[in-house]
């Protein structure tokens, strides 16, 4: 076994050994630096981007410390091993003794989950799924996430459903949405669906799009991460939980000071519970019970920035404006035009948020003739320009 190099007098070596190139480690990656920053601790850091057990080397094995991805369970396992003073972080247990015998910092599993479930109960849902992974992906933390949504549905009058899928990569992702979509016409309407991840997520998002499953009149779905990427690559803009990786991150980096400073520590993993629940379009539901105006939802916020009008609507689904207008101002207390304008207003409201793209670029890609007219409409309904609207979200601004 190899013994630590650590001396209190030298500068100490620290490695991390995680996947800087996953937001999750990242985030982490960051808590750690807002230690290392507000310490001021006399650390050498070294990270290898794209690390896996295999690169294991005397070099790193030697450290004067270690923080590392407890989730990948062949590192967990050699690392638990050596005298080195080593903190994982990884995800919660339900069962106590599947914890290491290390320091060890958690994203709290049942708490994630628990979350989600709340989120979908305080907006009307009451019918659960959740849509995890199989075992062999050889993810634990997913399958701790799928059997806390077990334990906190049981007892409801509409038990939850567990949906796997399959581990999708470039040759099996055709077959593996067929058979998504598949299980998704099996859910009652109104079904909210807790994905273990945002990645997971989007796979709903893009099957539900595919298959003309209105989201969110139909289904709602929320992930787990509030993962950037997933944003951009969705039309209907994801809710999810936020973990609270930054501070996983920085209580990682106060155990590890305290190792190498020889400090007691208590034996009892760290639990950190989720940051909050950043609610966005998958899960704004309002029960709607007439089915042509769940299928004209489907449309508009699929078409509407793409210039539509309330012509085509009535054209895609085969009625009068007189009876679907009156249909939408039962059910939505808005014209369907009106209903048009918002879904293109929150669709231009959310990229001035979340990109840097020019006024005139969104103006574009939110349908609107002119910037001018979008200008104008923009302050006719919020009485601020949409440069206002970014300044005061706080964003990059970008003329």
């Amino acid at each position: 076994m190899l013994k630590s190099h650590y001396h209190s007098s030298v500068q100490a070596r620290i490695s991390l050994l995680f996947n800087a190139n996953k937001a999750y480690d990242r985030q982490i990656i960051e808590g750690i630096g807002e230690f290392f920053h507000a310490s001021q601790c006399d650390w050498d850091i070294y990270i290898e981007e794209d690390f896996s057990a295999r690169h294991f080397n005397n070099n790193i094995l030697s450290s004067s410390g270690i923080i590392a991805d407890f989730d990948d369970e062949e590192m967990a396992r050699q690392l638990s091993q050596i005298a080195v003073p080593v903190v994982g972080v990884g995800g919660s247990y339900s069962d106590r003794q599947n914890y290491p015998p290390v320091p060890y910092v958690a994203t709290d599993n049942q708490a994630l989950v628990a979350a989600a479930l709340d989120h979908l109960i305080e907006k009307g849902i009451e019918h659960f799924a959740f849509y995890g992974l199989t075992a062999d992906a050889g993810k634990r933390w997913a399958q701790e996430r799928a059997s806390a949504f077990v334990r906190l549905t049981t007892d409801m009058s509409y038990p939850g459903l567990v949906y796997e899928g399959m581990v999708t990569d470039s040759h099996t992702w055709e077959s593996a949405q067929l058979k998504l979509a598949e299980w998704l016409k099996t859910l009652p309407p109104q079904t909210g669906i807790i994905a273990v991840t945002d990645a997971r997520a989007r796979h709903i998002l893009q099957t539900c799009e595919y298959n003309g499953i209105a989201v969110p009149e139909s289904l709602c779905v929320i992930g787990i991460d509030n993962e950037e990427l997933t944003g951009y690559l969705s039309r209907i803009s994801l809710s999810s939980v936020m973990q609270g990786t930054r501070k996983m991150g920085f209580e990682a980096a106060k155990l590890l000071d305290a190792l190498l400073s020889e400090r007691r520590i208590s034996a009892d993993p760290v639990i950190i519970p989720p940051e909050s629940v950043i609610a966005r379009q998958s899960t704004d539901y309002r029960s709607i019970v007439d089915t042509m105006v769940v299928r004209a939802m489907w449309f508009i916020r699929k078409n509407a920035c793409r210039g539509i009008t309330v012509e085509h609507v009535l054209e895609a689904i085969g009625t009068s404006r007189s009876n679907l207008d009156k249909k939408f101002i039962t059910e939505m207390d808005m014209s369907i035009h009106k209903v048009i304008q918002v879904e293109k207003l929150a669709r231009a409201k959310e990229l001035l948020k979340t990109t840097t793209l020019p006024v005139a670029e969104i103006s574009r890609l939110c349908g609107y003739n002119t910037p001018q007219y979008f200008c104008a409409t923009f302050q006719h309904e919020l009485a601020m320009t949409p440069v206002q609207y970014r300044s005061s979200q706080g964003s990059v601004q970008r003329q």
